[in-house]
């Protein structure tokens, strides 16, 4: 396994991982709209929703574009920026999840 391909796999982690944290997070914050009806909730859902449809396109895109893979590692930085980028995304859902917990 190359260095890029490593960098590829973080990056799909960092994706399935936003998808699950995300997830979490529309259904804690789904079920206090239906308590509070607050518009800042809704807000909330609808921006974590967006987040989650970008995350799913990656995650599409990292495990079934084969013919662009050799296209995408051909480009290392590239890769190592969207590597960063979702990693960077996973912190913080990951302390709005935890903000969110507590």
């Amino acid at each position: 396994m190359t260095y890029l391909e490593t960098l590829l796999d973080a990056a799909r982690v960092a994706a399935a991982l936003n998808i699950v944290l995300l997830t979490t997070l529309i259904v804690i914050w789904g079920r206090l709209y239906r308590e509070i009806r607050s518009t800042f909730t809704l807000g909330s859902i609808v921006f974590a929703g967006f987040l989650l449809a970008e995350n799913v396109v990656a995650l599409w895109y990292y495990m079934s574009a084969p013919t662009a893979t050799p296209a995408l590692l051909s480009v290392p930085l590239a890769v190592e920026v969207m590597m960063v980028l979702q990693i960077l995304e996973t912190f913080g859902i990951a302390t709005l999840l935890y903000i969110t917990w507590q």
